[in-house]
């Protein structure tokens, strides 16, 4: 059955960032609704092509989004329930699923059943819902027991997933956003270090009541189909090629992710007909402009993300080439608040939008690129071309991330004419070779007439 993601190119927002929310949650001021902010930036993510949103956490937290205190209600500084319903309506009516980050392998300390284990210590009867709890030492804050946290951070308190209360919580919660806000899927957090068979019920919860309900997870180390397999989750964001989509052009090696490439998707590919979610930087990384340094390689490098296999995604700010670089256990840098209107005028490469507006259109109107094959074609230290080709189409996709106007040969699987979806023109290739001028910091996408 053919889902809505089959076809979807997202846009990332990290709305406690954008919307300038305070960093911490006093739970005492009245709800104001921030997130009617995100109402006026709709019409900019559709014209960018993106038919799909992913919203960062926005669930009650204690600060960042991941600390969650409560998963049943919008975080007041974002506003209310209420202001959530409105937004994914008018996300809706503008075209746009809306995907939310579900954090399900830990809570923050303020997480209200967690609350009352700091007040009533053994005798709580929520002791059962938190992993490793031990009234036989002191936490870093002092508790009188220790706890299972997340990577040694004791502010997010990690869930005992095997415990059918704390699971039941979990699961309804999700229930309660499919029916009372219409979402239209989760990103799991920390989902490498999530309990399977929590994924396994969460997947089966959520399409029993919105069948077409998509999944992906956070995993950045390991097999992907550990996770992403018919059982539990959709899609996985691809860690490993987003290392080597950056990388690789700032080290001249495009050989780098070509090895990619081919290892997940070529003809041998570990994850051919597998939809990862790729993207070139996130709430989490450094901006991808201030990683190149170089702006004129943010044109090869959106092309590649737009025409590789998988999902692709923009986090916001960044399709105006947007510079942030986390500092030390500090990521507000890289989750800024933004104003629409004087954002573009911020970035390093403001036209980036409008390539990234006809790579969208590009892709959206293209079979192989949307679900076709990958074969690698050519790799040179600058240069990396590869065929995707499905059942009624074949492109060939050019890249050359050098500064100066390349020649490049490359082998096609047969001759005749090609037409350039990107730049206009058509070539035409002799014995399966075809030879042409490929732009300075940029490429060609050719499909076969």
């Amino acid at each position: 059955m053919e889902n809505w993601a089959d076809s979807a190119i997202f846009y990332h927002i990290y709305p406690l960032g954008l919307t300038g929310a305070p960093a911490n949650n006093d739970f005492k001021e009245p709800p104001l609704q921030r997130l009617d902010v995100l109402l006026a930036w709709l019409p900019h993510i559709r014209k960018l092509g993106a038919n799909a949103l992913y919203l960062g956490p926005i669930f009650r937290s204690t600060a960042h989004g991941y600390d969650t205190a409560d998963y049943w209600h919008l975080d007041p500084r974002l506003g209310t329930d209420e202001t959530l319903k409105y937004f994914v309506t008018a996300a809706h009516a503008a075209g746009l699923r809306v995907v939310l980050d579900g954090v399900f392998n830990h809570v923050g300390r303020d997480f209200w059943a967690f609350r009352d284990v700091l007040d009533k210590g053994a005798t709580s009867q929520f002791c059962s819902w938190f992993a490793g709890l031990d009234f036989h030492g002191h936490s870093p804050y002092g508790d009188p027991f220790t706890y299972e946290a997340w990577s040694g951070c004791y502010d997010l308190v990690k869930l005992n997933l095997h415990n059918p209360d704390t699971r039941n919580h979990l699961l309804a919660a999700v229930g309660s956003w499919i029916n009372d806000f219409d979402i239209d899927g989760l990103r799991i957090d920390a989902a490498d270090v999530t309990d399977l068979g929590f994924l396994a019920a969460l997947a089966g919860h959520a399409k029993a009541i919105k069948p077409d309900f998509w999944l992906f997870g956070e995993v950045v180390h390991g097999d992907y189909r550990a996770w992403a397999n018919p059982a539990t989750l959709d899609s996985i964001t691809n860690y490993e090629c987003y290392k080597g989509l950056w990388s690789s052009l700032v080290s001249h090696n495009y050989f780098e992710i070509a090895y990619s490439l081919d290892r997940q998707f070529g003809p041998e590919g570990i994850y051919r007909g597998l939809p990862l979610y790729n993207f070139v930087d996130n709430h989490d990384q450094d901006r991808v402009a201030s990683k190149l340094g170089e702006t004129h390689l943010l044109a090869p490098l959106y092309l590649l993300l737009f025409t590789m296999p998988g999902r692709p995604s923009i986090y916001y700010g960044s399709e105006w080439g947007l510079r942030g670089v986390r500092g030390d256990g500090d990521d507000r840098p890289v989750r800024p608040a933004l104003d629409l209107a004087s954002a573009p005028a911020l970035g390093s490469e403001p036209e980036l939008a409008s390539l990234i507006t006809r790579l969208s259109a590009i892709r959206l109107a293209s079979s192989a690129l949307l679900g076709g094959d990958y074969r690698e074609a050519f790799v040179a230290p600058e240069q990396l071309a590869f065929v995707r080709q499905s059942s009624d189409e074949t492109v060939a996709v050019l890249i050359n991330a050098s500064p100066d106007e390349v020649e490049m040969t490359v082998k096609l699987p047969w001759s005749g004419e090609w037409e350039d979806l990107l730049n206009g023109p058509s070539f035409h290739a002799y014995d399966d070779y075809l030879r042409c001028l490929v732009p300075a910091g940029g490429g060609r996408i050719l499909r076969a007439k």
